[in-house]
């Protein structure tokens, strides 16, 4: 099925099932500890090795010397690989240059995209590559044998300081820079204006499971049980790696704990488990430990922000300047932190442009909401300080500025597919009580404690993806759904199987359910905020062509309706079940996509307000309470997708407070790469957070009337808290984390 005209009436109007806050149907499993996980399928593989990774202990530079003779006269060690027996693998092949936000969750266009070749040779490009492979009859026999790896380097001169490499940096072409009318002469004209920089930091996606892979061969057929958000994106990492056909792969990710954008790629644990499993002729797992993750994986890469905004006296933006400086590998993207400045507020004069430096650091990739997490600390900071220089009030100043249409393009008319911003912004306050805060900083106390109220806006990029489905009506009348789409903890299983429902007009606890098996049709995957949209208009597409077929062999007409467990038409009523009497149906289709995002410009939107209190004694910053008003489409099911935004709204504040990579410039590694010392969220930290969901259908999105909804509570939630500090203390902190060491200094003195 191509969508590629707006959404007519389909039958996921009738809203009897789809948008309903069911509980996730995979939640009583998970809560018995009877889901598996990559690492934990013992049953299929009783004897597993275990492999343990070495981890290079330099930034940059040579491996100079290597001993493992120590390590493979250890007890129970099967084999050590390293650069001098590892086999051929094949690297990435450069990419085409694209500007659209989806090249930053990882193009497909170019073969080898994915690949990830390992112990190739002595070079060191960053922390923690893998430099051996260590493999046993238990882990702990292989842990203790890795301690054995004797590695002597040769240290090269490491690049690891953006503040540095931010001097040579060049354009980035994975950007997409924008320059509309004269922007210089409107600032320099303008009546009321702010020119300043904001920083964030490198930052960790820290998920609970760690990245982990079961290898097994039959044959020349490779099957892995392993940890990564999107099926066919695994597969062909892989293959592309070992250099094989991608039909030789077979990826199983039924159940992931968490990803936010780190598992997006492929890394040492897959590569070289498959590799182990081949010599030894029987499966193979390995998890990576947890500071592996933080320097062998992704993270968010730093940036700093230069934001130009001037404005009439009426606070209507004449100017908009937003240069971003970014770090990262030679030839990787960094953080496209300019990219939702684009959309997210009027002005006639633009200025978006984006620099990278090139940094020796691990590798940088996607973290929930890449691009937008970290802008809007920046474009949302700098407009709260733009209310204060116009003594406006910073609602009415984003509601001034609202568009409705694209204001980058010039010579035609892209408007929103469905933009409510401004709703967002009314209920948000009215729910928060906007209109009570004090415009005045540092005036509210409640004790020691300065009290403060911040908002902001949010946006986040609707994408969507190919995605296809399989849906089976069974015998009794119940339904299976197949389809390669991840769960990373999402309600990706909730919201396909509700649709399935929906759509066949039984019951939710009627549909089976399967997902994370490259086997079946080819999904979506996770990512991007695209998942849940694309997956269940594939879902959507397979069920229209199982109608069809349905009433074709029961003799009744195309358009037949389908509910309470019949199918009805022209008087006729039959009974679903009576369909699959001599043998099941079984309908597959996938959902394609035309150009509709050109016609239309396409996000979701939200409004964050925040009160914070703020320890005059010791600087300790603490969110009180946070109301948060989300547009995006319709909400296929109220509970998860809270949920979704509830998790976003918690990483914005652990951005905003707490969450910091702390770079050892001696050898270019993450100092802080444990949970103990990268400090996230606890329950602790999180007061109740209220959601609201703005009522809108987004017709030219998806045949589903959704957008995306996962990433979107991150984005604009930082600024809402650094502004309401601000508004508590009278201290304005651009270089985030706002630490208590910020603030101390400048606090007014305690009486």
């Amino acid at each position: 099925m191509k969508f590629d005209k707006p959404a007519g009436p389909n039958p996921t109007d009738r809203m009897r099932i789809l948008g309903k806050p069911f509980d996730r149907v995979d939640g009583a499993i998970k809560v018995a500890g009877q889901a598996p996980y990559s690492y934990e399928y013992h049953d299929i593989a009783p004897n597993a090795a275990y492999g343990v990774m070495v981890g290079a202990g330099i930034g940059k530079g040579r491996i100079a010397t290597m001993d493992t003779r120590d390590a493979e006269r250890a007890p129970g060690v099967l084999l050590v690989l390293t650069h001098r027996n590892a086999p051929k693998m094949f690297g990435q092949q450069k990419k085409q240059n694209t500007t659209s936000q989806e090249s930053s969750e990882g193009s497909e266009e170019a073969k080898g995209a994915h690949a990830a070749p390992q112990l190739q040779g002595r070079d060191i490009k960053q922390h923690d590559e893998a430099v051996a492979f260590v493999v046993a009859e238990t882990f702990e026999q292989a842990t203790a044998a890795a301690h054995l790896v004797r590695i002597g380097y040769s240290a090269g001169k490491g690049r690891f300081s953006l503040t540095e490499g931010a001097r040579n940096a060049k354009p980035n072409p994975e950007a997409e820079d924008a320059h509309v009318g004269d922007f210089d002469g409107a600032f320099a004209a303008a009546a009321v204006k702010v020119d300043v920089t904001y920083t964030t930091p490198n930052q960790s996606q820290a998920m609970m499971e760690p990245h982990a892979t079961l290898a097994m061969w039959s044959g020349d057929q490779l099957t892995l049980h392993t940890s990564h958000q999107i099926t066919h994106w695994s597969t062909e990492g892989v293959a592309d790696t070992l250099g094989i056909p991608h039909d030789k792969v077979r990826c199983v990710c039924a159940y992931i704990g968490g990803g936010f954008g780190s598992k997006l790629e492929v890394y040492g644990d897959a590569v070289l488990s498959a590799v182990a499993a081949q010599k030894l002729g029987r499966p193979v797992k390995c998890a990576l430990t947890r500071p592996q993750i933080f320097n062998h994986t992704t993270h968010r890469p730093p940036t700093i922000q230069r934001l130009q905004l001037a404005a009439g006296r009426d606070g209507r933006l004449l100017a908009m300047g937003h240069t971003t400086w970014t770090g990262d590998q030679e030839g990787a993207r960094g953080e496209l932190a300019t990219e939702q400045s684009r959309l997210m507020y009027g002005g006639a004069n633009r200025k978006l442009e984006t620099y990278i430096a090139t940094l020796d650091l691990p590798k940088g990739g996607s973290m929930r909401a890449p691009g937008e997490a970290a802008g809007l600390f920046a474009l949302e900071g700098a407009m709260d300080e733009l209310a204060e220089a116009l003594d406006m009030d910073p609602v009415e100043l984003r509601i001034v500025n609202d568009v409705q249409q694209d204001p980058t393009t010039q010579d035609k008319v892209r408007p929103f597919s469905d933009r409510k911003l401004v709703e967002c912004m009314r209920q948000g306050a009215a729910k928060f009580g906007w209109d009570r805060r004090n415009r005045r900083p540092g005036q509210m106390r409640d004790g020691s404690l300065l009290i403060g109220h911040g908002m902001a806006g949010g946006i986040r990029n609707n994408m969507v993806k190919a995605s296809g489905t399989r849906v089976t009506l069974q015998s009794g009348g119940r339904v299976l759904v197949e389809t390669a789409m991840t769960d990373i903890g999402t309600g990706s299983y909730t919201i396909n199987a509700q649709t399935a429902a929906e759509m066949l007009g039984v019951p939710l606890d009627r549909v089976s359910i399967k997902l994370g098996d490259s086997l079946f049709p080819k999904a979506a995957g996770s990512g991007g905020s695209w998942g849940g949209n694309s997956s269940t208009a594939g879902t959507y597409a397979a069920c229209m062509a199982l109608r069809t077929a349905i009433a074709a062999r029961m003799g009744m007409p195309a358009d037949a309706e389908f509910v309470d467990g019949q199918i009805r038409a022209g008087g006729r009523s039959i009974p679903l079940a009576s369909a699959a009497a001599n043998g099941p149906v079984v309908a597959e289709d996938t959902i394609t996509y035309g150009d509709l995002e050109k016609t239309y410009a396409q996000a979701s939107f939200a409004a964050h307000f925040c009160e914070v209190a703020v320890s005059a004694v010791t600087g300790e910053v603490r969110v009180r309470r946070m109301t948060s008003a989300f547009s995006a489409g319709r909400i296929l099911n109220a509970k998860t997708a809270r949920s979704q935004c509830l998790g976003g709204m918690t990483m914005g504040i652990g951005a905003a407070l707490m969450e910091a990579l702390q770079v050892d410039e001696r050898f270019g590694y993450f100092a802080n790469h444990d949970l103990a010392e990268y400090h996230v969220p606890v329950h602790a930290d999180i007061p109740d957070l209220d959601v609201i969901f703005v009522d809108s259908l987004d017709t030219k999105s998806s045949p589903m009337k959704a957008r995306g909804v996962g990433e979107l509570g991150i984005c604009g939630v930082g600024a809402a808290v650094s502004s309401a500090v601000a508004n508590a203390t009278g201290v304005r902190v651009r270089d985030f984390p706002i630490t208590l060491d910020k603030l101390l200094p400048h606090l007014p003195k305690v009486a």
